[in-house]
């Protein structure tokens, strides 16, 4: 039986934990402080992969542990950043529309199919790249007032919108793809 307790998991969970924490700040438009508890919990997610891999500490659990953990982290920063008046509510609206439609793509598959090798696109990929990359420079430029990078950030909303849809029509292809195979 594998064990829930593992040093690997405990950095995922620490993670987890940090998140109500960077979503306050950054709520609050208390950006640099936000950005670096963010930091902190990205180095979390950089040693529970070393050390998991190091000391053959990989889980199952783990492996189903530490992209939930990433991706409630990422999600908090970007509620935060709109709640905290840094990037426009319809942007969460592009995020959040496109992991509740793959989400749902996949909870039908899961339900109605024996499919279940859901795993990431190239695109999917590259959107989440986009978004973290995004949230950083969200997080300098208001943190540190440089109207460059602001703007910069601002383009930045566009690519992300485009690549969601990118994203989220690849994940429909493929589901379609797989179905009519199968027909």
């Amino acid at each position: 039986m594998e064990t829930l307790f593992s040093i690997p998991n405990l950095f995922t969970a620490l993670r987890v934990f940090a998140t109500p924490f960077i979503l306050r700040a950054l709520a609050e438009g208390h950006f640099i402080l936000g950005g670096w508890l963010v930091g902190l919990a990205a180095f979390t997610d950089l040693l529970d992969g070393a050390v998991a891999r190091r000391f053959g500490g990989e889980t199952k659990l783990g492996g189903y542990l530490d992209p939930l953990a990433d991706k409630i982290l990422l999600s908090a920063v970007f509620i935060g950043l709109g709640l905290g008046g840094a990037v426009p509510m319809w942007l969460l609206g592009v995020i959040f529309g496109r992991d509740l439609w793959i989400l749902a793509l996949s909870g039908v598959a899961l339900a109605t199919t024996k499919y279940r090798d859901l795993q990431p696109s190239n695109w999917g990929k590259a959107s989440t790249y986009i978004q973290v990359m995004t949230a950083v420079g969200v997080l300098a430029g208001n943190g540190y007032q440089d109207p460059a990078l602001l703007m910069v950030c601002r383009g930045l909303f566009w690519l992300i919108t485009l690549f969601s849809v990118l994203s989220a029509g690849d994940y429909t292809w493929r589901g379609v793809r797989w179905l009519a195979q199968r027909s």
